[in-house]
């Protein structure tokens, strides 16, 4: 019986989810498809430069195992790149740091409630209306961008749904 793949730790999911060459169409380009634990590993080494040691335990993997993921990413990274290619970042076998189970596969309990979409997600016509708690000031946006990532124009402080 094959051992189950554990789950690798991530800080959180990066800002932007997609990057494309200027200039070419989005239909006529090819794709290269990021994990989420395949940025996060590029991230902690070349982006922090941080030793592959302290990155794999900032991730909860082995070494070796960090080595492969990190390789993967460099990769995808130069394929798209020198073969102008778009970069998608998504899915992978993940947990977020700090939130128990990790249920990096979408296999929570929200029932597809959440800002990306589902009934409850962004308000109608995908645009979100957030506030903040302590000067109430609000503002709306377009869905994609979690509330808490912004700040109040205000005050300067974060952000929250409403409602």
């Amino acid at each position: 019986m094959v051992r189950p793949k554990k789950k690798r730790t991530i800080a959180a999911r990066p800002p932007v989810a997609y990057f494309k060459p200027v200039g070419i169409a989005l239909s006529s380009l090819k794709e290269e498809v990021l994990a989420l634990e395949e940025v996060e590993a590029f991230r902690l080494v070349d982006g922090e430069n941080l030793s592959q040691e302290e990155a794999a335990k900032r991730m909860d993997i082995s070494q070796s195992t960090l080595t492969r993921v990190l390789a993967a990413a460099r990769k995808k990274i130069a394929q798209a790149i020198t073969q102008g290619k778009a970069m998608r970042i998504k899915g992978g076998d993940y947990r977020m740091f700090g939130r128990g189970r990790g249920l990096g596969r979408g296999l929570g309990r929200g029932a597809g409630r959440g800002r990306m979409g589902g009934q409850f997600a962004a308000g109608p016509g995908g645009v979100c209306v957030c506030t903040n708690p302590d000067c109430q000031h609000e503002v709306t946006h377009q869905a994609g961008q979690a509330c808490y990532q912004l700040k109040c124009p205000k005050c300067g402080s974060p952000m929250i749904r409403k409602g």
